[in-house]
């Protein structure tokens, strides 16, 4: 499974991607404006720090405009992925990127039906939205798990899942159970993937142990 970071902050980006555990990056309208910077800059610099997939998303909502929109995002560096609404427009747009080698993410998901069209029109990835599905009473991954064993049916098909809206770790692990190609994680979620009490229970005994040794490993 691939990770992306739902962030438009450079700095928590830069400190993820020297991880190694970084393979691409999602953006909104909502996280750049957060950022206080222009909308281009950011993306621009955010290209420059992975080297996978930088979703960022159109901004109009009817096809002309959508499409100009694209085009622009495509042209500011090689890795964007230009995201798109799942409207009409949306997919009109997705289709037409699409054809001229844009990766292509629609997102705002929520039904299987919906993911259908998305990958019929082309799309790179599909951005179910699974914590926005369980504010509302629903599981979030029952549709993951529709959506990746309908795309199973027809090998033929290239669109991705991409796992969006996650709240908590066991998002993760139910999406990469489930196949999932690609969860899209905020910060605080991606660093809480590493904890666990008894991680931090053995290692302060290995610790206490080798203190009373008196060695060192380097000298």
């Amino acid at each position: 499974m691939k990770f992306f970071v739902d962030t438009a902050d450079t700095e928590e980006i830069r400190e993820l991607a020297d991880t190694g555990l970084l393979d691409g990056v999602t953006t909104n309208p909502s996280l750049i404006a957060k950022t206080g910077r222009d909308f281009i800059e950011v993306i621009k610099e955010i290209c420059t720090l992975v080297d996978g997939p930088v979703s960022a998303e159109v901004a109009a909502t009817d096809y002309d405009t959508m499409l100009e929109e694209g085009k622009k995002l495509a042209g500011v560096a090689e890795n964007v992925a230009v995201k798109v609404p799942l409207t009409m427009a949306g997919l009109k747009t997705c289709s037409q990127l699409a054809k001229q080698g844009t990766l292509v993410n629609v997102t705002l998901c929520f039904s299987a039906a919906q993911a259908i069209l998305a990958a019929k029109a082309g799309a790179a990835f599909i951005s179910p939205f699974v914590g926005r599905l369980d504010d509302i009473g629903q599981d979030g991954m029952n549709l993951i798990s529709d959506i990746v064993q309908i795309y199973a049916n027809y090998p033929n098909l290239n669109t991705e899942v991409l796992v969006a809206s996650i709240r908590n770790p066991t998002h993760i692990v139910d999406s990469a159970l489930m196949g999932a190609d690609v969860c899209t994680i905020p910060p605080q979620v991606l660093k809480q993937l590493v904890s666990h009490p008894l991680t931090d229970k053995g290692l302060a005994a290995f610790l206490a142990d080798w203190e009373k040794t008196g060695q060192k490993i380097l000298g």
